[in-house]
């Protein structure tokens, strides 16, 4: 990231590292807050809820520690949407480390 970069405000850098994930790919809320400079991962899942509903940013790839998807109204549509994009889950509903950045 660059100094200017650095000097956006948090949810400016959340969306940039955000829009950076590339397809096929997810990340943890903890790595996100890391990349983007943020306090720790409640903060990347506090910017995460600012995002608008319509937001073309790919929010779907961010998921927990574990491999595992937040327990909300939308995980069927993350889930969809990261099996679109070639993610296999394991019979646990896990998501295999090496799909992580």
């Amino acid at each position: 990231m660059t100094s200017q970069q650095l000097d956006a405000d948090p949810f400016e850098r959340f969306c940039l590292v955000l829009s950076q994930i590339p397809e096929g790919r997810v990340c943890s809320y903890g790595r996100l807050a890391i990349l983007a400079e943020l306090g720790g991962p409640r903060h990347s899942c506090q910017l995460l809820k600012r995002l608008p509903k319509d937001s073309a940013l790919p929010w779907f790839r961010i998921v927990n520690s574990q491999g595992k998807l937040a327990d909300f109204s939308g995980a069927a549509v993350q889930r969809q949407q990261l099996e679109d994009e070639g993610i296999i889950f394991t019979a646990a509903g896990r998501i295999p480390k090496k799909y992580f950045l």
